[in-house]
């Protein structure tokens, strides 16, 4: 045991106990920094770390994860999976970015299914933890973790209320959690919309302390998360476009030759049918020269409405009305309009700014030949604790 470990009597005792526990499933790139990670995340408990640890072996099995590094990504993946390489921080570390907002989560899933997508994401984050094992060869431990950007410019809440691509994100986040202990030394997200708040107090429910603690988030103003960034970061190992120096050979500020930036996966590469129905889907027939009014009412200031909805064979009217309940008038928020919906599912969110009644409407009165059958979830979400201080600063 390295003497350079810098740790308690009772820190040093529990790693070798861990040690001696684990013996027989260890391999050779397991050292003690290794061991530490799972220790440090079970707070220095060997059985429990034991336990974590020899679970986490039995999950790879099942994944096959020692082989991955074998395996052809899907070639929607190399082409549309926005992430990359940026280059290393000032200690060595491997700086990964990802241009969140690239992300067609849907388009994704009717090419590849949730198991390959996690799959794509064991393969990758083994690759970047080999790449930081050789990196501490050449300076040190410190080297051994990983920086991430995640750029939320653009960011879209919709995609990820959709409920393939939302289990799909928990899945990953707790896979993480449980396998991946202590390897972040720093998260920026960066350019993180008022929407975001959201997002980010269910995702971290699923998170541990020191996850949390590694992440930094930083709204849209580039004179702060720059600053932020160059302070662990130099300017040669980023992108021009997120303070750095690097460009593409054309100029490109965004350094896309190394950063895939992702985009809308077009349609006629879907090939996987994720149109399933739910078990909590209401399926509804709106009769020929007919419409149905399903009223919905939000009780907190800053809740979020949203919907999913699709209909059967042919197309139908939608739109969301806001009910004034001292005159009995109505306003449109989503103009009711004609939509696609028989050819992919239509995902909406609203947020709604004070306590009111919202009518959802389907509304089938321009076809006298045809019943329209639709099958819809809709959902009022409560505000968050950050979206309802953002209110009030507002």
């Amino acid at each position: 045991m390295s003497a350079s470990l810098k740790l308690a009597d009772d820190q040093r005792f529990a790693l070798m106990k861990f040690r001696r526990s684990v013996q027989d499933v260890l391999q050779p790139h397991h050292d003690d920094h290794f061991l530490l990670r799972w220790l440090r995340a079970r707070k220095w408990d060997p059985t429990a770390a034991e336990k974590m640890l020899r679970d986490s072996l039995d999950w790879r099995k099942q994944w096959d994860a020692d082989n991955l590094s074998e395996w052809n990504l899907p070639e929607v993946v190399k082409t549309y999976l926005p992430y990359g390489l940026s280059g290393f921080d000032k200690d060595g570390a491997p700086v990964i970015i990802v241009p969140f907002a690239g992300m067609d989560m849907y388009g994704m899933l009717h090419v590849i299914t949730q198991k390959e997508f996690v799959k794509v994401t064991i393969k990758i984050l083994d690759q970047y933890l080999k790449l930081a094992r050789e990196q501490s060869k050449k300076h040190g431990q410190i080297a051994n973790q990983l920086i991430v950007i995640f750029d939320m410019e653009g960011f879209n809440l919709k995609q990820y209320l959709w409920r393939p691509a939302g289990e799909l994100v928990l899945t990953l986040i707790q896979m993480y959690e449980a396998n991946y202990p202590e390897i972040l030394k720093t998260c920026f997200i960066i350019n993180a919309p008022r929407v975001f708040a959201f997002a980010f107090s269910i995702t971290k429910k699923f998170m541990n302390d020191y996850t949390i603690s590694k992440i930094q988030i930083h709204k849209a103003d580039p004179s702060k998360w720059q600053a932020a960034i160059l302070k662990v970061i130099p300017k040669d190992q980023l992108p021009a476009h997120f303070g750095g120096t690097l460009y593409d050979p054309d100029g490109n500020p965004r350094f896309t030759s190394k950063i895939c930036q992702g985009g809308k996966i077009a349609k006629e590469m879907y090939t996987n049918n994720m149109d399933k129905l739910n078990d909590d889907y209401t399926t509804v027939v709106v009769r020929k020269g007919g419409k149905l009014e399903l009223d919905i009412s939000t009780p907190e200031r800053g809740s979020i409405l949203s919907w999913e909805f699709r209909s059967e064979g042919h197309d139908i009217k939608f739109g969301i009305l806001k009910k004034d309940t001292t005159n009995g008038t109505h306003t449109e928020v989503i103009p009711i309009r004609r939509v696609a919906s028989h050819q992919s599912e239509e995902i909406g969110i609203l947020t709604c700014e004070d306590p009111a009644t919202y009518s959802i409407v389907f509304d089938n009165t321009y076809s006298f030949l045809r019943n329209k059958k639709v099958h819809y979830s809709v959902r009022v979400l409560p505000p968050t604790e950050e979206l309802q201080k953002m209110h009030s600063i507002a």
